[in-house]
């Protein structure tokens, strides 16, 4: 059944309450998913830093990772430990030296994200102790997305947990099931993707960030999908500017979508965005299907 929950702040005075009010919206979500969840913020750049999101099922190897990259890259790369996820903040020049590390000394070690503002967290249990694992009602930033599981696919994982990102700064949480992801996936192998999971979700990220890496907009992308993707799904897709939804031509999944002044929100259901300041203003409506709908900066 799936939850998801999204939260674009067009008012930066929000962006202190942006993990408050998008952990509000994933609790309500629980009873969709509750088995696992995960959640992307979007927070401001820092001139040419990039971070990267890595977890552990042994949060102890962040100390010895920690060693290994002062080894390789002097003071390059500071640590930020967050239970059982580290947010690696380096300098652009190095973030290959980086992976090298991670890839021929850490191989146990999973990146979960990368780019110039997006941290990802996820785990298995329910959906609001996840969140306060994480802290995060304590997070700000400009944007974010949230989703809750109940596994169907696939087995209940961390890495099974969404979002899923394949991109720098893109991520993707999908409600749902496609039929022909298996077919995607070999044809995305052959392209040179890599898989960590057997997830539905991680293919359809996957062939967004390939459709992008081919010069389309993500808008573009999304309008490929529906020729491309057969089955039923609500995707919300997070970018360093923005966030995106599409439902596919039937629109069999439950999805709502309001916009104030000051915020753009998205959830499977209403009372996701009940709580939300000034939600009884807001424009409030059922996204079309096969619609592209995206708000940026």
């Amino acid at each position: 059944m799936c939850g998801i929950v999204g939260l674009f702040l067009k008012d930066r005075a929000l962006e202190g309450d942006l993990g408050g009010m998008l952990s509000g919206m994933l609790a309500t979500m629980c009873d969709r998913g509750p088995d696992s969840a995960g959640f992307a913020v979007y927070g401001p750049t820092e001139n040419s830093q990039v971070k990267l999101t890595v977890q552990s099922q042994d949060p102890l190897r962040f100390e010895a990772l920690q060693s290994a990259l002062a080894k390789a890259l002097g003071s390059s790369a500071a640590l930020v430990l967050k239970d059982t996820h580290a947010v690696i903040r380096l300098e652009d020049g190095v973030v290959g030296q980086a992976r090298s590390v991670l890839e021929e000394q850490f191989p146990d070690l999973r990146v979960l994200a990368s780019g110039r503002s997006i941290e990802i967290y996820k785990e298995v249990g329910l959906p609001t102790d996840v969140a306060d694992r994480f802290g995060l009602a304590a997070m700000s930033g400009t944007h974010g997305i949230g989703h809750t599981r109940m596994a169907t696919e696939s087995a209940v994982t961390t890495m099974g947990a969404h979002p899923f990102s394949t991109g720098a700064d893109q991520c993707l949480v999908h409600n749902g099931s496609l039929s022909n992801h298996n077919n995607l996936r070999r044809e995305l192998k052959r392209e040179g993707r890599i898989f960590e999971t057997e997830n539905d979700t991680e293919v359809a990220a996957a062939y967004l960030s390939a459709q992008m890496d081919k010069g389309l907009s993500l808008g573009g992308a999304l309008e490929k999908s529906l020729g491309d993707l057969d089955g039923f799904y609500t995707f919300v897709v997070g970018t360093r500017d923005g966030f995106g939804v599409l439902r596919d031509p039937i629109a069999c999944k439950p999805a709502i979508l309001a916009e104030t002044d000051r915020y753009v929100a998205f959830g499977s259901e209403y009372r996701a965005l009940a709580g939300l300041p000034g939600i009884d203003k807001a424009k409030v409506w059922e996204p079309e299907p096969a619609t592209v709908y995206f708000w940026g900066r």
